[in-house]
C-alpha cells in the first residue's frame, strides 16, 4: 500500500463512532446561519427581518469570486440580521431564523432514488455548484466552483477524491461511504465530467475495510474510477500528501494541485456535489461526528447548517462531568471551543469532547535538538526554528525558511518529547508573514 514519502506521524486512530449509522437530527427552534462559511469574502445578505424563507431559499448572495451563496436550512421567519459570537469567540455576521415546520423550496428532489443519468455540460454542472453554495467540506471550507475554474494554461488529468479521513476520533467521511457510498461514486462521475477528465481514484486509509470493499464494489459500475487503500499515516488527507502518496506528484512550494494536474475533493464534498447537481439541492446540511472517550453516545448526525453544536452533544449523551476542552474538528487540527451555542457550519467535520486530562498540556521544557520535529514534519520544514523566529518576531528569516508551507497539521507538536507549543507559535508566525506578504504585493 502507498503512503506520502515525507515526515508524518501514527497517533491513536480513536474511531469511537465508526460503524455508527447516520442519524438526523431534526431542525432546531431557531437557526443562526452565518454568511462567512467558506474561505474568501463573506456572501451578502439578501434575506431581511421578517421574510418567510423555505429549506433552500438563497439567504445570502456571494460577494466576489472567491465566494459561496448561503440558503436557509429551515423553513420558517427571519428574525434579524446580526452579528453571532462563533465557537473562537469571534464576532461574525448572520441570519437568525424561526423554524415554522419544515417547507422545502419546490426544485429540490427529495426522493432517496439515486440519479444515475447526468447530460449537463461542464459549464452547467460548475453553475449549479456556484448557484448551491458548495464548498470543501474537509474542513477548509474553499469554494468548490472556484476550485474547477483554475486559471488559464492548467489542465487536470485526473481528479483525485480526498476519503483518507485521517484525523483521529473522526468519522464522517467513512459513515457517509457506508450509507451513500452509490451517490458519491455519482458525485465523482459529476465531477469527472465538470473537470473534462477520464480518471478518478478515491484513496482510503487502510482501517476503513469496509468502505473500501463497499466503495471497490460500487467502482465496478462506474468507468474509469479507481479505489486506492493507502496506509494509515496522519497527515495523509492533506491536499498535498494525498498527491504524493496516490500520484507521486509533487506540489511545488507555492503553488496549487492544478500545477501538478488534479483536483482534489473531499468525499462530503463529492456528496454534496451529487445533491447540488442531480437534486437541486443547497448545501444545507452535513454528516458530522461527535465524540470522546467520556461521550456517552459517539455518534454521526446528518444535521442542518445553523443547529447550535449543544443540540448535537445533546443527543451524543449530553456533557460528561469531567469534559475539559471541546474540540471543534479532531485533535490534531480542530481548535478549542469557547461557545457551544454557535452554529454548525459547512466546514464542521466533527466535535470531541476531551476529558480534563486529556486537555491539561504538560509543562513546556526547553529543546534539546532532538529533530523528532523535522522528522515528523510531511513538509520538510524545521518546526523548532519556525518555533525560534516566531518567538522572537524575525518573520523575514521565517519567510525564507518557508513557514508558509506549514500545513498545520499539529505532527511536531505530537511528536516533541519537551511538550513545546511548536504549532501555536507557528500558526501565529504564519499567519503574521502572510499579512506582510499581502502587505508588499498590494
Amino acid at each position: 500500500m502507498r503512503t506520502f514519502r515525507i515526515g508524518g506521524i501514527h497517533p491513536q486512530a480513536n474511531k469511537l463512532s465508526a460503524g455508527r449509522p447516520i442519524q438526523v437530527i431534526p431542525p432546531p427552534e431557531t437557526v443562526v446561519i452565518p454568511l462567512g462559511q467558506h474561505i474568501g469574502a463573506p456572501a451578502t445578505a439578501i434575506a431581511g427581518r421578517g421574510d418567510k424563507v423555505k429549506v433552500g431559499t438563497l439567504i445570502g448572495k456571494a460577494e466576489g469570486f472567491v465566494s459561496a451563496n448561503v440558503h436557509s436550512s429551515v423553513s420558517g421567519t427571519v428574525t434579524k440580521i446580526d452579528s453571532m459570537i462563533d465557537g473562537a469567540g469571534i464576532a461574525r455576521p448572520a441570519v437568525f431564523i424561526h423554524t415554522e415546520g419544515d417547507e422545502w423550496e419546490p426544485a429540490i428532489d427529495r426522493s432517496e432514488t439515486v440519479i444515475r443519468e447526468c447530460n449537463l455540460s461542464s459549464v452547467e454542472i460548475i453553475q449549479k455548484i456556484e448557484d448551491a453554495g458548495i464548498v470543501g467540506m474537509g474542513g477548509a471550507a474553499f469554494p468548490t466552483k472556484v476550485k474547477l475554474s483554475p486559471p488559464s494554461g492548467n489542465k487536470a488529468d485526473v481528479l483525485l477524491v480526498n476519503a483518507a479521513e485521517c484525523e483521529p476520533y473522526l468519522t464522517s467521511d467513512h459513515s457517509l461511504m457506508i450509507d451513500r457510498g452509490e451517490q458519491i461514486m455519482m458525485g465523482t462521475t459529476i465531477l469527472m465530467k465538470a473537470m473534462n477528465v477520464t480518471r478518478a481514484i478515491i484513496g482510503i486509509e487502510s482501517n476503513k475495510p469496509d468502505a473500501i470493499a463497499l466503495m471497490t464494489k460500487h467502482a465496478a459500475a462506474y468507468k474509469g474510477i479507481e479505489i486506492m487503500p493507502l496506509k494509515m499515516k496522519y497527515p495523509q488527507g492533506s491536499e498535498k500528501q494525498l498527491i504524493e502518496a496516490v500520484l507521486r506528484r509533487e506540489v511545488k512550494s507555492g503553488t496549487f494541485p492544478i500545477s501538478v494536474g488534479t483536483n482534489v475533493h473531499n468525499a462530503g464534498t463529492v456528496y454534496a456535489v451529487y445533491e447540488a447537481v442531480q437534486k437541486n439541492k443547497p448545501l444545507i446540511d452535513r454528516v458530522i461526528t461527535v465524540t470522546g472517550k467520556s461521550v456517552a453516545k459517539p455518534s454521526n448526525f446528518l444535521v442542518r447548517i445553523g443547529t447550535p453544536v449543544s443540540v448535537l452533544i445533546d443527543a451524543a449523551g449530553g456533557f460528561p462531568e469531567n469534559t475539559g476542552k471541546i474540540i471543534g474538528g479532531g485533535p490534531m487540527m480542530g481548535k478549542a471551543m469557547i461557545n457551544t451555542d454557535s452554529p454548525v457550519t459547512k466546514g464542521s467535520s466533527g466535535f470531541l469532547l476531551m476529558t480534563k486530562e486529556e486537555s491539561l498540556r504538560r509543562p513546556m521544557r526547553d529543546c534539546i535538538r532532538c529533530a523528532k520535529c523535522t522528522k515528523a514534519c510531511p513538509m520538510g520544514n524545521e518546526p523548532y526554528l519556525l518555533m525560534y523566529l516566531s518567538e522572537h518576531k524575525l518573520w523575514d528569516d521565517a519567510e525564507k525558511n518557508h513557514i508558509l508551507d506549514c500545513i498545520e497539521c499539529g505532527s511536531c507538536t505530537w511528536s516533541c518529547p519537551a511538550s513545546r507549543p511548536i504549532l501555536d507559535h507557528v500558526r501565529l508566525g504564519k499567519s503574521t508573514v502572510t499579512g506582510i506578504v499581502r502587505s508588499r504585493k498590494s
